[in-house]
């Protein structure tokens, strides 16, 4: 029981989220496809050369060179299709941000709605709206109205480290 105890008193507000697994989502998402298509392609690759061939060296070397060609390809695929998602999260931020000074009143109210449809009372919902508003405007339109924050946010290089190295993982488990 004191274990226990020990262990809700280190709990904060800074480390709640360490032994969750959402924080890993978007760099798992790129290892696990990377991973499939290096043992799905190089399999099929050397399956392939080894029909063709009655030695070992071309099917080593064609797997070799797919290993390179394809590693490079997931984590260059990665880096872009997640760059593009950053993009798009910045053009939304950045509209947001016009929004807010264009028609703060209309801002407001949206966010107000969004806490009312989360369940709080219509006169609690726009005390919440206003307190963040005058916190941090932008961040409470970012976060409740656009659906981005810090865990969800792209990482473009993670990412394509994730997927190039899973991809090389895959293709080893293949061979050894």
């Amino acid at each position: 029981m004191a274990k226990k105890e020990n262990k809700i008193n280190e709990i904060t507000i800074d480390n709640y989220l360490d032994s969750h697994y959402i924080n890993r989502s978007n760099w798992l998402r790129a290892a696990v496809l990377g991973a499939n298509d290096g043992i799905i392609s190089i399999s099929s690759l050397a399956i392939g050369v080894a029909a063709a061939s009655a030695t070992r060296a071309p099917i080593l070397l064609a797997a070799l060179a797919g290993l390179v060609a394809g590693a490079l390809s997931m984590a260059a695929g990665e880096y872009v299709s997640v760059s593009s998602q950053t993009d798009i999260e910045k053009a939304d931020i950045k509209r947001e941000a016009t929004e807010l000074e264009e028609m703060p009143e209309v801002e407001l109210s949206i966010l107000a709605q969004i806490y009312e449809r989360r369940g709080l009372k219509k006169e609690t919902a726009m005390q919440v709206a206003k307190e963040l508003t005058e916190k941090d405007a932008l961040a409470a339109h970012v976060k409740d109205e656009l659906g981005i924050n810090e865990i969800s946010q792209a990482h473009p290089m993670q990412a394509a480290l994730a997927s190039g190295a899973s991809f090389t993982v895959g293709v080893y488990c293949l061979y050894w």
